[in-house]
């Protein structure tokens, strides 16, 4: 049998925190092992207890749950960190991605699909709500147009080297769509989708699915 993995929950609210604990402890394969209410509790359990996942709030006394974010990672090398937050806002959003969080997901989720979201990040992908994934996508549309330019000659570009099929998988994983989803709307494997997002990866030196997505946005391949 699998460990469980091992969760550090991060939140300032007491009641909210502890139903999470509880919601978390009754899905099957997870395990909390500790809990902070602010950011300096959260760095020395993190440190301490060397958690997989790291589910941590935006709003939290003191320093922000997006300033603590470097310091996490400093204390947890391995952990992943997923936000979980009240906060619509895409500059919230894309602030945590920018800062290393593998996922941004809202408070508004129900616990099947939080423990979801929970493997899903210990796998190796990025997770964004649903709610959210459009404003990351504006997001970055709107920095790109801000920032764009007449420009020399550019270097070549390595999304040539994708083939059609990884362009059109890229485009699914730019609407925020999941393995599983893009396996069922091109009518192949899912094996064979997790192949292609490896490819994909490697071809633009990137290391995760939500780097490809803006990637994608910023070419145009939407």
């Amino acid at each position: 049998m699998n460990a469980p993995i091992r969760l550090l929950v991060v939140d300032d609210h007491t009641l909210f925190r502890r139903g999470l604990v509880a919601l978390l402890a009754s899905e099957e394969g997870l395990e909390v092992v500790g809990e902070a209410a602010d950011a300096g509790e959260a760095l020395r359990r993190a440190r301490e207890l060397q958690p997989q996942v790291i589910l941590l709030d935006r709003h939290l006394p003191g320093a922000s749950g997006l300033a603590a974010l470097p310091g996490l990672k400093e204390a947890a090398p391995s952990a992943q960190i997923l936000m979980l937050t009240v906060s619509e806002d895409e500059n919230d959003l894309v602030a945590a991605l920018r800062a290393g969080a593998r996922g941004y997901v809202l408070k508004t989720i129900d616990g099947a699909a939080l423990a979801d979201a929970i493997r899903r990040t210990v796998a190796g992908e990025s997770v964004v709500s649903p709610e959210m994934t459009g404003k990351l996508v504006e997001a970055f549309r709107s920095s790109v147009e801000a920032q764009s330019e007449p420009r020399g000659k550019a270097a070549a570009d390595p999304i040539d080297t994708l083939s059609p099929r990884e362009r059109e998988i890229l485009s699914h994983i730019a609407r925020g769509a999941s393995n599983k989803v893009i396996a069922r709307a091109l009518g192949i494997a899912e094996t064979t989708v997790k192949i292609h997002v490896q490819h994909i990866l490697r071809k633009l030196e990137l290391v995760s699915r939500v780097q490809a997505a803006v990637y994608a946005v910023e070419r145009g391949i939407v």
